[in-house]
């Protein structure tokens, strides 16, 4: 995959980062570098190669899908200016 100019400018764009033309020719070649970079790692052969969720082996601490501190309603809404049914009312800024 090549990036040209505009697509540098659509992303700059997206992005909401301010470009000059100078930088806009710099990125090209830096983004099309890094590409060229992520097309090589798809070369590597990972067949058979289990997932890594760290480099040195270790369990994943885990704990039991409980609800732990439920029932906490009234102190939740205790310091809301206005309440309604344990709901949080807010001004209205849509008509």
């Amino acid at each position: 995959m090549s990036v040209d100019t505009a697509t540098v400018k659509r992303v700059a764009n997206l992005a909401r980062i301010a470009v000059t033309e100078d930088d806009v020719s710099r990125m090209t070649g830096q983004l099309n570098a890094i590409l060229g970079f992520v097309e090589q790692l798809n070369e590597v052969n990972v067949e058979g190669v289990e997932p890594m969720t760290s480099v040195t082996p270790m369990a994943m601490k885990k704990r039991q899908d409980v609800v732990t501190d439920g029932d906490k309603v009234a102190d939740i809404v205790a310091n809301a200016p206005t309440t309604e049914e344990n709901f949080f009312v807010v001004p209205k800024v849509v008509e």
